[in-house]
């Protein structure tokens, strides 16, 4: 199995020591398990949205370095509002900001935090170019 190094507070690290049997074995088990549930999330919301609503939360999280802490849903509301209010990002788009806005809010944190990882995602990968925004919109 590949090896992965991560990096956890002291806290996380008393956490997998209390509830697995060692560090690693906790590892083992959330990290993989983080990764499932990520890819669940999308997978239960990538048909919520159009591919212009998609374009816009993408857009709305360039040059933006995602912290845990600011994956819940009040963040990506506030993200996407102010890229809408302040860019116009929707218009560019063809996105409804109302819409958009209604859709977000049914999400639960969970699902926020996904599609803001998604989002931000597009922007540090390897195809990081407006030509491969459509591709990575429909492949997801």
């Amino acid at each position: 199995m590949p090896q992965v190094a991560a990096r956890i507070s002291g806290d996380q690290e008393k956490w997998l020591k209390d509830y697995f049997r060692t560090k690693s074995a906790g590892a083992e088990f959330i990290l993989p398990w983080a990764v499932d549930t990520f890819f669940r999330a999308i997978s239960s919301i990538k048909d919520q949205f159009t591919a212009p609503e998609l374009k816009t939360i993408v857009e709305a999280h360039k040059d933006i370095r995602l912290m845990p802490e600011q994956t819940r849903l009040d963040y990506l509301l506030l993200r996407v509002q102010d890229a809408c209010e302040l860019n116009l990002l929707h218009t560019r788009h063809g996105a409804g900001k109302a819409s958009l806005e209604a859709k977000l809010r049914r999400l639960d944190d969970t699902q926020a935090a996904a599609l803001s990882v998604w989002a931000a995602a597009f922007w540090v990968s390897k195809n990081c170019t407006a030509e491969n925004l459509d591709a990575y919109i429909r492949n997801y």
